[in-house]
This record gives structure tokens, sequence and C-alpha cells, in this order.
């Protein structure tokens, strides 16, 4: 059509699906195609976004698989994966988005996305900070942190807090909550580099690299002689078997997610469980979707608490599309140190 503009749009699309071992690069493939900078003809409550910034999440790891009865759909063979991130509307067709509001959302991994169901993102308000924090502090990593650790733990200040994958996205918020409610907190990491954060940056009381420690039982016994009140399990495994054995009465587990195991072919076994009957343990799984509704609230919290200080965000950012799938597989090896996310561009 006359006097439209089309464009490049750069997409990383999936190659072929990763039910076991991890994933590689070429799994994933960049390819170009174009696209044209209006909402098609005829498309009712759309919107054309151009993508910023994109979100590498652990939870992406599934979607790399074949499998089905998922809460969250594999991607398509063929197709760009797609993904939480932040981006600016173009063109519109609904009512509630014009041309240059900031949306962040789900959204593809490419440089333009049409996005058909507005009702998977959300409008940017508060554009006096970080616009990358709407990756993770003020999008779906900071929900989790926030969702799982007021929501589903209920805590008490003076309590004892375990935090595994500590100086991830989520992890490093649930620290610095706990801490601000006056919890004692103790965080595990894979690197020096990452427990110097956890203890110096983010305030933890304490923190080990797991990897040092033979016996993750000992570790926690070290650091929580008198047991663990509320574990964020991010890790699964041997680690969440050590922790049932060291939890304390009326303990509580949010299960957030167990990257030690998307990977296996094999699940490994939990062995402690029986300690859930004693110890009086909740252990609870949630996925931070069914929470969306408490996002209002949770900015009410976190807003003045940025500004004033009292919480900061590390964040790992790889720069171009072309860099993205290092970036999610590095998720699966711990290369990043805290949130790892893509711009995809500046403007």
């Amino acid at each position: 059509m006359a006097g439209e503009e089309s464009v490049r749009n750069k997409q990383v699309v999936l190659k072929n699906y990763v039910n076991a071992g991890l994933p590689k690069e070429s799994d994933m493939e960049i390819k170009e195609s174009s696209v044209l900078l209006k909402v098609p003809e005829g498309t009712k409550d759309a919107i054309l976004v151009k993508n910023l910034y994109l979100s590498c999440d652990p939870y992406m790891r599934n979607r790399l698989k074949e499998i089905e009865g998922s809460y969250v759909a594999s991607f398509q063979i063929g197709s760009p994966i797609n993904g939480y991130g932040v981006a600016k509307v173009v063109d519109s067709t609904h009512s509630g988005y014009k041309k240059g509001d900031l949306i962040w959302g789900i959204t593809g991994w490419e440089e333009y996305t049409l996005v058909t169901a507005p009702d998977t993102v959300f409008k940017i308000q508060h554009t006096d900070v970080p616009l990358t924090y709407y990756s993770g502090l003020l999008g779906m990593a900071g929900m989790t942190a926030y969702v799982g650790f007021y929501e589903i733990c209920s805590p008490k200040k003076g309590e004892y807090v375990y935090v595994s994958a500590a100086s991830g996205a989520v992890g490093q918020l649930v620290g610095q909550f706990a801490k601000l409610l006056g919890c004692y907190v103790v965080g595990s990491a894979g690197s020096k580099e990452k427990i110097d954060l956890l203890k110096n940056k983010f305030g933890f009381d304490a923190a080990f690299n797991y990897k040092e420690e033979p016996d993750l039982d000992a570790a926690l016994k070290r650091h929580f002689p008198e047991g663990i009140d509320i574990y964020f399990e991010n890790v699964g495994g041997k680690m969440l078997d050590a922790v049932l054995g060291n939890m304390r009465v009326h303990g509580r587990i949010a299960a957030c997610g167990m990257i030690s195991q998307y990977s296996k072919e094999q699940l490994d076994a939990v062995h402690n469980l029986i300690y859930i009957i004693p110890k009086r343990i909740r252990m609870q799984g949630f996925i931070v979707t069914d929470f969306y509704h408490l996002y209002p609230k949770y900015l009410e919290m976190i807003i003045p608490q940025i500004k004033e200080g009292k919480i900061t965000y590390v964040e790992d950012k790889a720069e171009g599309l072309e860099s993205a799938p290092a970036a999610l597989i590095g998720l699966f090896t711990g290369r990043n140190v805290g949130k790892q996310l893509v711009v995809v561009s500046h403007d």
C-alpha cells in the first residue's frame, strides 16, 4: 500500500526441540523477514510494537521441549520464540494504546511484534525509573519475588530465610524483601562474584557457594543452627532434599522453580519428604500469572523503595538480538550475573 513503510524484522527462530540435555545456540537461528509498520487492515484490538528489551527466564527451558499439558505451551519450530519484554507501540487499533506508549509483557524475540492479545501486556506508567527494570524488577521477576515471599510464605519479622539461586532475577529481590522486613537471610549461588554481590550489594546476612560445599546438609546447619523458617525454592534436587531436613516447625517453602531439573532426562528423587509431617511444613508451588491482579499493589510498594534506594537490582545485559540465544542458554549454566536481558534497541 502506498505510503506504508516496510522494514526488516530480524527474528530468533527455534530450529529443534531439546527434550533432554542443555540447549545449544545452534538449536535456534537468526532469520530475517520484513514487516509493515502498521497493524494489518481489519485487525481489531491489536498493537504493533518495536521491541526494546527481551527477558531471558528459566521457565523458557520447558518451552524448548516438545511437551503437552504444561502451564505454558512449547515454542513452535520455525517460528520466532517469545517471552517477556519491553516495547514501544508503533501502531494500534486498540482503544487502550496509542503510538509511543511503552508496554511490558509477552512479545516476540524479534525487532517488531504484532500483539493480538493485549491482555498479556501492561502499559508502563512510571517512566522515571530505568526502562530495563520492566524486564525484571518491575515485571514478571519482581512480581514472582513479591508473590512468592509475601503471599505464599506469610513472613514475619525475625524469621530465618533461605534463598537458593539467590543472585538471579528473582532471588536477589526475595533476599532484599526479607531484609527490609527484619529477617535473617542467607543465599546460595555458584560463584565468588555472586556470593560477594549477595553479601555486599544485596545485604544478605551470609551466603555460600553451593559448588564448594561437598555436604549441603552441613552447609545449611552451619548457616542455620536453629533451622529455616522460609525457603524460597529456585533449584530443586539435592538442595531441596537438604533443606527439608533443616526446616523448622511450621516452616514454609515457596516452590518457584527447580532449575537443576529442567534439562535432566531422569529427575532427581527427593528423599526427605517425610519431614513435612512432624515439622508441619507447608510447601506450595505457584505460577505468577495467577497473581497479576496484585500488580498495582506491588508497584505501590516497590516504586517508593526504588526511589529511596532501599532496593537495588543487578542486570546482565546482552547487546543485540544476535546475542539472544547465547544469553538464554547461559541461564542454565549460571553464566549470568543478575537479571539476564537482551537489548534489541536503545530507541
